[in-house]
């Protein structure tokens, strides 16, 4: 019930996504049961994948995000949350509330034990093919170097299991590529990266190198990498604005990524865009459908364990 245009952009979407998911998975539709069922009939979705979860209430994309959650606990976000800890589905994801969003992942499920700080993390088109991931973009916009060296080692498992990357490199996003340079914050996890045996450390990378083949992990705090994430996104609008095409830029949409996960919890998340088409929606539940495949949460937290 989430998002600028639900409810019929996520019930559109989750059509789409049944028709790509395997056979015997099966979508779950958290919400006001009686509407979903009336939006699956009028877009005359086979909803033979897919179970309907009723959840009453709505929590407004406006509404402060832990008074909302507290307050609401029928609303479609809770109710998610609570199937996901209870483990009755495998992934989690919607275009709602984003702070609603954050708040049930540390409220419901939490951090995985070790994990100082999940991150949100960002998905970056590279010029060669592929992608890259870039976190934090947002959860934590303040950051100290240990939890910058925890996105490091979150972000190669995740690149490694659910992108594929043998070995990924990782960049620490920095003003120069010297080890003495940037802030103090960026000088001492410098450090840490440098002495690590865990990760495939390249250095620190400059803002030129998001997009190329440099680092397959890029590591920033959350400020830094949201105003990355907003700005990759206007190259999209403006080229599209223009009525330019071209096959690379077109990556920048939005709706090709279909959301952002939350990581280093224990469950697997995925936030959408609040004004998700049914195209980004789809692609958010791939996402999550691919997460839950490679079970990523679990291999963090085995790491972690370790």
């Amino acid at each position: 019930m989430g998002g600028d245009f639900a409810p019929d952009a996520v019930v559109q979407g989750a059509g789409l996504a049944a028709r790509e998911i395997p056979e015997n998975d099966v979508l779950v539709l958290v919400g006001d049961e009686e509407v979903i069922r009336q939006k699956l009939s009028q877009f005359e979705i086979d909803d033979k994948q897919m179970e309907v979860v009723h959840a009453p209430d709505i929590i407004d994309m406006g509404e402060h995000p832990v008074k909302a959650f507290s307050q609401k606990p029928k609303a479609s976000i809770p109710v998610g949350y609570s199937l996901l800890k209870t483990k009755q589905v495998e992934a989690f994801c919607s275009a709602g509330n984003t702070g609603a969003m954050h708040v049930g992942a540390m409220f419901t499920i939490k951090a995985i034990e070790g994990i100082i700080r999940p991150a949100i993390a960002g998905i970056v088109p590279k010029e060669a093919g592929g992608f890259g991931v870039i976190l934090d973009v947002g959860a934590n916009a303040d950051c100290k170097p240990d939890v910058l060296f925890q996105f490091g080692e979150i972000g190669t498992l995740y690149a490694k299991h659910v992108f594929d990357i043998d070995n990924p490199k990782v960049g620490l996003m920095n003003l120069g590529e010297e080890e003495q340079k940037g802030t103090l914050l960026t000088q001492a996890a410098h450090q840490l990266f440098k002495y690590s045996k865990k990760i495939n450390f390249i250095g620190n990378i400059e803002g030129r190198d998001v997009f190329n083949d440099k680092a397959d992990v890029i590591v920033c705090d959350g400020f830094t990498g949201n105003v990355i994430l907003k700005l990759a996104e206007s190259f999209y609008d403006m080229i599209h604005s223009r009525n330019i095409q071209d096959e690379y830029f077109d990556r920048f949409n939005y709706e090709e990524i279909g959301g952002s996960p939350i990581l280093g919890i224990n469950g697997n998340v995925v936030i959408g865009h609040g004004m998700s088409s049914p195209m980004a929606v789809k692609n958010m539940v791939n996402l999550a459908h691919r997460m839950a495949d490679t079970n990523i949460h679990m291999k963090i937290k085995e790491n972690f364990s370790e």
